[in-house]
């Protein structure tokens, strides 16, 4: 059977494991997986830490157990929510329209999972074993809720099972269209996570004299409007400055680099702005609990993503620039330094090499993801592992695809699903011989 056709079969059986997160419920998913791959070859192990919600890995080793780097196919059985209400298709029923499976989890990420299981299986009912080294079909549980029950626990307390030399994830590939070129991202570092609550002080009073107190949410609301509508300063990191040269702009200037984009490409300025600097995004305010009460107290939480590299100094620095002082508190609640993998590495020749012979007319670029995934598991617990984000789509672009994450009438073009399964094949075969 055709990579796509099978990949598009083993997709739709997995859209219908209803998997929302939470409660998450994998089990019924990873068992079924755990049997394909178990009679493609695959030496499979279930383990968790919860009964219902095991993670999956499943092995294939060289023939004479030649040693060699360990490659990782890395996916997530769980979903977001879905509300049928909402959906042009029953979002569990993996129907196929007009050459597009929609569901649930059809682009975050069972499709990824499909492709993956797909190649890897055919390759072993092919007769194919690694010429050294290994090859790894992971699947977790609970990512879209941090990962606490799966790749977090993989990593720390199986770490025979999870570890890997290059491992491959969600958080890039979709063609970006740009100024008559098609470019395939490889997400090679994530930005961290820096959250903090800013909070003004007053004098509480009764609401129908405003004047007989001091409004603590009047005192907020201008910093909440510059940390909205502020720009820190550019905070340029290697794969974004790699990116900005393979566009033909001058990285220095970063500026100019987002204006010219811009008048290109509205919507891949969009996506590249974010890599290049610390972003602030006022999410939650809270004030009186009482609408008669003026607020002695407020506080609005904000959502930091920080460049790679780039620590609780940095953010400081950059924050000052945007809010100043005006005597509010500064809070910081979570604090998670982004992470990263180089970008010259054997994984990223293999993804050049398939996309010359695949697609001899794109380019292969660097892109940092402006959010995280389950990489960053892998890169703390085996800082030589290098970890990218790559599931190719070429007929379904970046412009197409990112809308429909987490929203409804989420669906994938087969077509797409064929040509992800096809590259993992040839990065297994020129990765591990």
């Amino acid at each position: 059977m055709p990579l796509q056709d099978e990949a598009t079969d083993v997709l739709a059986r997995l859209v219908r494991f209803r998997t929302v997160n939470p409660p998450g419920d994998e089990r019924a998913l990873q068992e079924w997986l755990r049997d394909y791959l178990a009679e493609a070859g695959f030496d499979v192990e279930l383990a968790g830490a919860a009964d219902e919600r095991p993670n999956l890995v499943a092995r294939l080793t060289a023939d004479g157990g030649a040693e060699g780097p360990v490659l990782g196919f890395l996916s997530h059985a769980d979903t977001v929510l879905a509300d049928p209400d909402d959906w042009e298709h029953d979002p569990w029923g993996a129907e196929v329209v007009d050459g597009f499976l929609w569901g649930r989890g059809s682009l975050d990420m069972k499709s990824q999972t499909a492709a993956e299981v797909v190649a890897a299986a055919q390759l072993a009912r092919s007769g194919w074993r690694p010429a050294r080294g290994e090859l790894k079909i992971i699947c977790v549980v609970d990512e879209e809720t941090g990962g606490e029950q799966g790749a977090q626990w993989l990593t720390e307390q199986r770490p025979d099972l999870a570890r890997c030399d290059y491992l491959v994830n969600e958080g890039g590939g979709a063609a970006m269209p740009y100024a008559g070129r098609r470019l395939y991202g490889v997400c090679c570092a994530e930005k961290g996570t820096f959250r903090f609550v800013v909070r003004a002080r007053g004098r509480a009073g009764h609401a129908s004299v405003p004047a007989l107190g001091e409004n603590a949410l009047l005192k907020l609301l201008p910093a909440i409007e510059r940390l909205g509508a502020g720009r820190p300063d550019w905070d340029v990191t290697d794969p974004p400055r790699l990116l900005l040269e393979a566009l033909g702009e001058d990285a220095a200037d970063p500026a100019a680099a987002i204006a010219a984009i811009a008048d290109r490409e509205p919507r891949l300025s969009a996506l590249v702005e974010p890599m290049l600097r610390i972003t602030f995004a006022p999410t939650m305010i809270a004030a009186s609990e009482k609408i008669n009460v003026i607020p002695a107290r407020a506080e609005a939480r904000v959502d930091g993503r920080v460049p790679p590299g780039l620590g609780r100094a940095d953010v400081e620095r950059r924050l000052g620039e945007v809010m100043g002082g005006d005597g509010l508190e500064v809070e910081f609640v979570e604090e998670v330094v982004g992470n990263g993998s180089a970008v010259d590495t054997p994984l990223m020749d293999a993804i050049r090499d398939w996309a010359g012979e695949a697609d001899p007319e794109a380019e292969v670029v660097p892109t940092i993801l402006p959010a995280f995934t389950d990489s960053r598991w892998w890169r703390h617990a085996f800082p030589d592992c290098v970890a990218y984000g790559f599931f190719p789509h070429r007929h379904q672009s970046w412009y197409e695809t990112y809308p429909l994450l987490h929203a409804p009438d989420e669906r994938i073009d087969l077509r797409d699903l064929g040509l992800a399964a096809e590259c993992y094949s040839s990065i297994a075969r020129r990765l591990l011989g």
